[in-house]
């Protein structure tokens, strides 16, 4: 494949929804001369389920791979049984190898939503730390970077400060990402802004083993869409990749309108130029809500088409401005379940917890009325809502 070496490109693969590049002229140049690039990014299949948010840097490794470079999805089936330490307070649960597994193949398959899978080059780390004689390897490894080097990480540094724990295998972790990068002769490695340390790692120890260092180019983390934290599961802020459509639009349309801009930038495939537009669209006053929908239709086209974009924009028309019912309502065979029962066995809400809390909440209606206990047992032809947005219908 011809590489794409048109300055627009360049620049925009360079700035759009990027946080940092190092070492920014080294990376451009090689860009300008057209060789084709070793792109690495790396992933612990530690959750089965993506985001938005996740796909922020798949979204930028899918650019490199537009413009002909060679992407490399490394997936860490031996480092996510250590656990990034990237980002924690404290030490993460160590995975067992069948949770793994289950995990890998649906990040697999969601990742397909945003990179070509035929195109792309899918490595597993276990492929080289999985050998024989790994004791040998690991102290060879650890004799290139001293302890006081690792400890360096702001992570670690606060935990110290706090006299918390750092397990030995949290010491390993950056070193074994880092040597990743020796092990596929990355050029260039993605990561998100907290990765930092780990994807310098990665330049240092290819120094020790006499590779040139890689680039790198980080991403921003996407703010959730309750515009306080990042988006994540935990926090109940996210838009999952594998959502339907009039989920993704309903989540989208809650986002925070100074949030608005930086969601077109990181998480839609408008330009630049339709995006400088919308800044100055708000500038001049319009309704917000006007450019939410179409941020929230951007959104829902990538993952789920055109045609599916506009119906659930047009499904979420009917019910907040005509207030009506949207067309299709999923349907569930729970009849005779509790209310409790029928909203988690439904998905519409992840946990016993989070049923009773809607409840009491009165977020939770039953045939157009407020749901007042736990108790309510459902029947056919019920429709229960959850919030704004959720709607399903009892067989």
């Amino acid at each position: 494949m011809k590489i794409n070496t048109d300055p627009k490109k360049i620049n925009e693969l360079l700035t759009r929804g990027v946080d940092e590049v190092i070492v920014l002229e080294s990376l451009k140049k090689k860009l300008e001369l057209g060789k084709q690039l070793r792109i690495k990014f790396g992933v612990d299949p530690t959750a089965p389920d993506l985001h938005i948010g996740h796909a922020v840097p798949l979204r930028k490794l899918r650019q490199f791979q537009d413009m002909g470079h060679q992407i490399i999805l490394l997936i860490g089936d031996l480092t996510a049984t250590i656990g990034d330490p990237s980002g924690r307070d404290a030490t993460r649960p160590i995975l067992d190898k069948p949770a793994i597994k289950r995990n890998m193949k649906t990040y697999i398959e969601q990742a397909a939503k945003i990179i070509d899978m035929d195109k792309t080059e899918l490595r597993y780390n276990s492929e080289w730390y999985d050998i024989p004689n790994f004791t040998k390897f690991i102290m060879e490894l650890t004799s290139k970077i001293t302890v006081a080097r690792v400890l360096d990480r702001a992570d670690f540094q606060k935990r110290l400060k706090e006299d918390s724990d750092i397990q030995m295998q949290e010491i390993f972790y950056p070193l074994l990402q880092g040597y990743d990068s020796v092990a596929l002769k990355a050029d260039v490695e993605l990561g998100g802004v907290d990765q930092k340390f780990n994807l310098l790692m990665g330049r240092k120890i290819q120094r020790k083993y006499d590779q040139p260092e890689q680039d790198i180019l980080t991403v921003p983390l996407l703010v959730g869409t309750d515009g306080e934290k990042k988006m994540s599961k935990t926090y109940g802020n996210y838009i999952a990749l594998m959502d339907s459509a009039d989920e993704m639009i309903g989540k989208a349309m809650s986002v925070p309108d100074n949030l608005i801009i930086e969601y077109f930038e990181l998480a839609t495939d408008v330009s630049i130029d339709d995006i400088e537009m919308n800044k100055k669209r708000l500038k001049k006053g319009e309704n917000p809500r006007d450019l939410k929908l179409e941020l929230a239709e951007s959104i829902v086209k990538i993952y789920h088409g055109k045609k599916a974009g506009a119906e659930a924009r047009e499904n979420f028309l009917k019910m907040f401005q005509k207030k009506e019912r949207p067309d299709e309502i999923k349907e569930f065979d729970l009849a005779g379940k509790s209310i409790i029962e029928t909203l988690v066995e439904s998905k519409v809400v992840s946990s016993n917890s989070d049923a009773r809390r809607n409840i009491e909440q009165k977020g939770v209606k039953l045939n157009d009325k407020v749901v007042e206990g736990f108790d309510v047992k459902v029947k056919s032809g019920d429709v229960i809502q959850k919030g704004k947005r959720f709607f399903i219908k009892i067989k």
